[in-house]
């Protein structure tokens, strides 16, 4: 008899806690020996110069959470942190304002102990000072392997350096395959030099490497940092259903290899400089996609295909290969569809093996085509071209993007 109480005792699962805390030393303290199905729940009130930190061990069926006792009301501020590392960790609710310090939302504790599976759901990081630096800073930095950053607002960031970073290495074997979605990117005004990019997925050290994300159903709103409003700098990344209203920049494939851009919207807005998509490098398709009203030239034209450099180096231009832009709608763009522009004076490779096919484009402000150079490597074939284009393009259903607790 006593043998199977023991039994039982030993087979009940343990239950999982609730475990407030009111401030960084007790976060501390109770990080420590959180386990998976447990959540940490921050006490409501502002939260100064805090570095929390923590390493859990969550499931997917039981994950470790981080969470505001009220959505919006948990408000951290000056050089505040937060550093997840460990699997299964669900931050939810946070809300990060004015931040100084260079990092704020940070999916590693350090070089070595990285997220994986976790998830900043529902949080805000924003920006309303005018705060300079010449230190690079980043709002968000992902590392590890399949982490999601979904239904939060980030927007007002001053300062040099990317606002959202996924950073990758030459010698991870499990990395990448994040997803950034139903996010809102709020207005960030011009930087003046590079470093401005509101979304940066990998960097051109590491741009080989297959990152394998997924971005889609965001909001980019007035991301006029840089000519560069995502760059994308690692290969196999998929862009979709996210909407562009008033940038003043591109959705850049800058360096990396085998990317898809697909049923997306620009919208000039009337914005100065506002443009679409650039194109550098091989095996990219952009399909399906609608750019209305765009206002760039050059490299801000509503579609632009770079010249490449002869034996580039990883931070050059690499020659655009077995390129396919197919189906996409353009209506009212200063600048439509231009092929060949010269980013550096040593660029001159022209693409090759490349499809231009069923585009639909409107030529009441500008030319269907601007070429300017060789574009004997280019197939054109079923665009339609007109002055009075019938445009019949559906836009993807609209959904909430954002954290809840702002509406």
């Amino acid at each position: 008899m006593r043998l199977f109480f023991l039994s039982l005792t030993f087979s009940l699962p343990i239950a999982a806690k609730d475990i407030y805390v009111a401030d960084a030393a007790v976060f501390a303290e109770a990080a420590k020996s959180v386990a998976a199905g447990d959540t940490i729940i921050l006490q409501d009130g502002t939260w100064a110069d805090a570095r929390l930190k923590i390493h859990a061990e969550g499931t997917a069926e039981k994950p470790v959470k981080i969470k505001a006792q009220t959505p919006g009301r948990v408000v951290f501020t000056g050089d505040s942190r937060l550093s997840v590392g460990g699997a299964h960790v669900v931050v939810d609710g946070l809300w990060f304002q004015n931040p100084t310090g260079e990092q704020v939302i940070e999916l590693r504790l350090d070089s070595k102990q990285l997220a994986s599976d976790c998830r900043i759901t529902n949080c805000a990081v924003t920006n309303d000072t005018q705060l300079t630096s010449e230190e690079s800073s980043q709002f968000v930095s992902i590392y590890g392997a399949r982490n999601r950053v979904d239904h939060c607002y980030i927007a007002g960031k001053t300062t040099q350096g990317t606002t959202l970073v996924v950073w990758l290495s030459n010698e991870a074997k499990d990395q990448g395959k994040h997803q950034i979605d139903h996010n809102h990117f709020g207005p960030r005004q011009k930087l003046g030099k590079n470093g401005g990019e509101t979304i940066r997925l990998g960097d051109s050290k590491t741009s080989m490497q297959t990152a394998a994300c997924i971005v889609e159903h965001n909001l980019f709103e007035k991301c006029d940092g840089e000519a560069e409003c995502i760059s994308n700098k690692s290969c196999g990344n998929l862009y979709r259903f996210n909407t562009f209203k008033g940038v003043s920049g591109t959705l850049t494939l800058r360096h990396g290899n085998a990317c898809r851009v697909e049923n997306n919207v620009f919208f000039g807005n009337q914005a100065k400089g506002s443009g679409g998509v650039r194109i550098i490098g091989e095996d990219h398709v952009v399909t399906g996609n609608l750019f209305d009203s765009l206002t760039g030239d050059d490299e801000r034209s509503a579609m632009c295909f770079m010249l490449g450099i002869p034996n580039s180096v990883p931070n050059g231009y690499f020659q655009v290969k077995r390129a396919k832009v197919t189906n996409n709608t353009f209506v009212n763009c200063a600048h439509n569809i231009l092929i060949g522009m010269q980013g550096e004076k040593k660029a001159t490779l022209p693409p090759l093996e490349t499809e231009i096919s069923g585009n639909h484009i409107q030529t009441n402000l500008g030319e269907a085509f601007e070429i300017k150079s060789a574009a004997d490597g280019v197939t054109m074939k079923d665009n339609e071209a007109s002055r009075e284009l019938a445009v019949d393009f559906k836009l993807p259903a609209a959904e909430p993007v954002g954290p809840s607790w702002r509406k």
